[in-house]
Order: C-alpha cells, then sequence, then structure tokens
C-alpha cells in the first residue's frame, strides 16, 4: 500500500446519545473537537426510535465544524474514519438515499414476543449457533423482519431492489459517498456480525438466516473489510464542509473501535466502553468459546491481511441509561448525580438493577424487571443517585467473571472508556468490585480515536507499531478492599438481580 502524504484524519463518532468527531494529526494530537447531542424518542411502551434526518445532521454539523477549524489551522485532512451504534436498523430508498422509516434503536424491545418464539423453537439455536450471539432483540435481524413486514410486506420491493434495509454504518457511507458505496462493515455489533444474519465464521450472510426473516439478500448492502485506501468504502461526495473525494479510510462498531484503541489491534486487552449501554470485549485468537452470557463476534478485517480478527463481547443493556433515569427522576443532569453520589450515605447499601427493558449480558433475560433494592426510611435522593453510579459497575464486575471463566483465567486488568469514566469514584468501585486493577484510558473520545488509528494505519500515516506512542497515558485505580467486603457486596447485588428477575428463594 503506498502511503500518502501527511495529514490528518477526521473521525466521526456516531452514538446513541450524539455525534462525536476528532481531528488527529499525525503525531497524534487530538487538534479539534466538535460534538451534536441526539435525543430518542418512545412512541409505544419498550419502543425506542430516533429520526434519520436528525441524525444525518448531527453527522454533517460535526464534520463541517471539523473541516472549518482544520482550514483556519492550516491543517490538511487526509481521509475520514467512522465508528458507529451498532444494531440500530433503518428502511431507506438505495437510489436517494432517504429514509423510509425512523432509526430503530438497539435498544428498542418490540420484537420481544418473536425472540422469544425464537428461543423456545429449534430456529433459536440455529440463529445462536451460526452468529455467535444470543436470540434478543437488541440484535438487529428481527427488527429489520418487523420494518419490511409493515413497509414491504409481500418483500417484492425489497427482492426488486427497491428499498435498503441495514444498520447506520450502511446508510451513512451511503450518504457520506453520494450513493456511491453501498456496504456495510464485517466488523460492526450493530453492522453486519451483530445483525444475526451473518456467520461468525466467514462474515458471510446467511441464506438460511435470510430466509428465517424473510430478508431478500438483494435488500442488504454487501460486506466489505473494515479498512482501505477508499476503493473498499468509498469516497466523500455532497457532503456539508467536507471536500469532494476524502477516502473513507476505516468503518468500525464503537465499541470495536474503543477495542482497537485500548489493545492497538493486539491480543490480550480486555476493555469495558461505559455509555448508554456497557460493552466489554476481548480479542479471541485462542478461539475460545462463547459462554455464560458471552458472545461471539468479529472484531475487524483488515485489507493488508484480508483475515476476520474474532473477539468475545457482552452488552450490558442499560449503564448511562440508568443515570439519565435517575437524573429525570430526581430533576437534576448526569453531572448532578454524580455530585449527589457523594453524600449518601456510607452504611446504605441500595441496589438499583436497571433491567427497565430486560437485562443484557450476563443474564440475557427479557423478563427482568428493574428494581431498587434495599431501601429504608433513611433512604433519599443521595442514596438512589449512589445506587444509579454504582449499577454500572455491579453489572461490569458481574459481567467480567464470566470472561474470567470464558478464557481460563483471571483477567489481570480492566481497561475503561466512554463518558461517565470521568467519574473517579466509579472507577475506584470498580477497581474494588473486581479485585484488580482499572485503566482509564487517557481521553474520553475512545471510539473516535480507535477509528482514526485504523484510518491513519490505512492511508500510511502511522503504523501499528506507532499506536502506543501516539495513545494518551491513562489512570490507574487500584484495588484496596479484601476479599470478604468484595463478597458481601456482590452477594447484595446478586440477591438484587434475584429479585429482578423473580428468582429469589
Amino acid at each position: 500500500m503506498s502511503a500518502v502524504s501527511r495529514g490528518a484524519v477526521l473521525a466521526l463518532d456516531q452514538g446513541t446519545s450524539g455525534t462525536k468527531g476528532l481531528l488527529v494529526e499525525e503525531d497524534g494530537r487530538v487538534v479539534a473537537t466538535a460534538h451534536r447531542p441526539l435525543t430518542q424518542q418512545y412512541p409505544e411502551p419498550g419502543w425506542v426510535e430516533q429520526d434519520p434526518a436528525a441524525l444525518w445532521g448531527s453527522v454533517t454539523g460535526v464534520a463541517e465544524e471539523l473541516a472549518a477549524q482544520a482550514a483556519t489551522a492550516g491543517t490538511r485532512v487526509v481521509g475520514l474514519g467512522l465508528s458507529v451504534q451498532r444494531e440500530a436498523v433503518l428502511v431507506w430508498d438505495p437510489d436517494t438515499g432517504a429514509a423510509l422509516s425512523p432509526l430503530v434503536s438497539w435498544q428498542d424491545r418490540r420484537t420481544a414476543e418473536r425472540c422469544a418464539k425464537l428461543t423456545a423453537s429449534p430456529e433459536g439455536e440455529l440463529i445462536s449457533g451460526r452468529t455467535g450471539l444470543p436470540v434478543d432483540p437488541m440484535f438487529s435481524a428481527t427488527k429489520a423482519e418487523w420494518l419490511l413486514d409493515r413497509l414491504d410486506p409481500s418483500r417484492e420491493a425489497a427482492a426488486a431492489g427497491r428499498l435498503r434495509v441495514g444498520t447506520v454504518d450502511a446508510w451513512l457511507l451511503h450518504r457520506l459517498t453520494g450513493g456511491a458505496t453501498d456496504a456495510t462493515d464485517a466488523t460492526e455489533t450493530g453492522c453486519a456480525s451483530r445483525t444475526q444474519l451473518v456467520r461468525v465464521d466467514d462474515a458471510e450472510w446467511d441464506p438460511d438466516l435470510l430466509d428465517l426473516f424473510r430478508i431478500p439478500r438483494t435488500a442488504l448492502p454487501r460486506i466489505a473489510a473494515s479498512d482501505g485506501t477508499g476503493e473498499e468504502l468509498g469516497h466523500t461526495r455532497n457532503v456539508p464542509g467536507l471536500a469532494d473525494g476524502l477516502p473513507i479510510a476505516a468503518v468500525l462498531g464503537d465499541s470495536h473501535a474503543a477495542l482497537f484503541a485500548q489493545s492497538h489491534g493486539r491480543p490480550g486487552v480486555v476493555k469495558a466502553t461505559y455509555g448508554t449501554g456497557a460493552s466489554l470485549m476481548v480479542l479471541n485468537p485462542e478461539g475460545h468459546r462463547p459462554a455464560g452470557g458471552i458472545a461471539a463476534t468479529l472484531a475487524w478485517r483488515r485489507t493488508r491481511d484480508g483475515g476476520a480478527a474474532h473477539a468475545l463481547e457482552a452488552n450490558i443493556a442499560s449503564a448511562g441509561t440508568a443515570i439519565r433515569w435517575a437524573a429525570r427522576l430526581l430533576g437534576t443532569d448526569s453531572a448532578g448525580i454524580a455530585a449527589l453520589a457523594v453524600d449518601a450515605r456510607e452504611a446504605s447499601e441500595v441496589y438499583l438493577v436497571p433491567a427497565f427493558s430486560g437485562l443484557g449480558a450476563p443474564y440475557w433475560d427479557r423478563g427482568a424487571r428493574a428494581l431498587l433494592v434495599g431501601m429504608d426510611f433513611d433512604t433519599g435522593p443521595a442514596e438512589v443517585a449512589r445506587a444509579a453510579v454504582e449499577s454500572m459497575a455491579f453489572q461490569v464486575a458481574d459481567t467480567l467473571s464470566r470472561f474470567d471463566t470464558v478464557l481460563g483465567g483471571s483477567v489481570a486488568e480492566l481497561r475503561a472508556d466512554g463518558g461517565p469514566t470521568g467519574n473517579d469514584r466509579l472507577m475506584a468501585l470498580q477497581a474494588e468490585l473486581i479485585g484488580r486493577p482499572v485503566l482509564r484510558a487517557g481521553r474520553p473520545e475512545v471510539s473516535a480515536l480507535g477509528v482514526a488509528y485504523l484510518a491513519g494505519t490505512a492511508l500510511g500515516l502511522w503504523d501499528d507499531a506507532d499506536l502506543p506512542d501516539l495513545t494518551p497515558q491513562g489512570t490507574r485505580f487500584a484495588s484496596h478492599e479484601d476479599g470478604a467486603w468484595r463478597n458481601r457486596r456482590m452477594a447484595g447485588w446478586h440477591d438484587a438481580v434475584a429479585c429482578a428477575r423473580g428468582k429469589r428463594t
């Protein structure tokens, strides 16, 4: 691969709560940032949607702002990297790129009944065996089926190629390239490998699963590599503020991008990304079999070697969601919840199980219900706030123990990233609950940084060996409590989870 002249990568991270962006120069410095928030809509109980037009506006707004800052600083943008939220799905017109449906969120539960029937049928084992994923409304297939049932019940338009159904990356690639690229990144948990339509072994659409969900192959984008110099993923065209012809050099799911930033593409690192939900992931070159709520997925497929890197992942449904719920309840914001939690009584052990739409990893229990457990007459707003913050740490600790089992030994440390990790008390508690160090990333925008790194290596700005020197140093949190304290607190959490699942005896 021939290197291009040196410059900067413009990285876009399109997430559930908004779109963030970074401008990363060749020395690794982040010289500009931008952000546009997004909202969600809840048209019926259990339904979670977003407006595709607002989402596209957030992407173009961030790109335009970063391009303007680059021009002011005299920095030349040489390519784009794109990380995205993953399992959300929509339908669009392949000729115009116009969305024909809302974006149905990965949090959406409208297909819970369909998933329950599949789980109880032989098809449930077929889905899990081929895709490495549990049958759950979080993943894209049942949502895509639901949308097509309403927009194209006969599948005539889909079969004729007159509409496209896919994940956020595929739609954004279509829009960013002016319709020239019709691809979905094979790695993205929200994209191909997380749709439950792709075989995890070889990253190809599975004909049996397409038949099961009645999704014509002609309605799906092609599966592409995760990086390139533009030939694979396309070049920008008619994007406000961006020059035409910029190569889109990398596309990753947001959690995969965070893993790339944390691991620099090398095995052995277990990372936890804290966001609206939470994701724990580790590369899996040894081929450990998923078990105990841990799923198999694809990490990335790079053009330089053509092979897909496999990973193990666990998806926690509600992390930052718990903070936003508590903020609405208590009439404040996320910062207010963090501040309020500091005032909680030390002796209080109130647990929030944030099963607002069931529990994801490690239980995958669609029937679980959100509960506050352990309240007394002295429980007040501060204790509720602390329970919301701590619920993230308890869920990650609970899930990490399953990684220990699957990987055949205790994980030495956990690398943490995402907005909530800015809370020192949360990170300190996380270290105590897992009984080992937590290394917090040196920048909060790790997903954007990871896809910038992958794009930069594809474009020749860096080699993989350069990435550790480019990565900002993080903060390490150590464990100080003894095993008895840890066991007592985790026992309290497990008791609360059992109550939420209706399984306490």
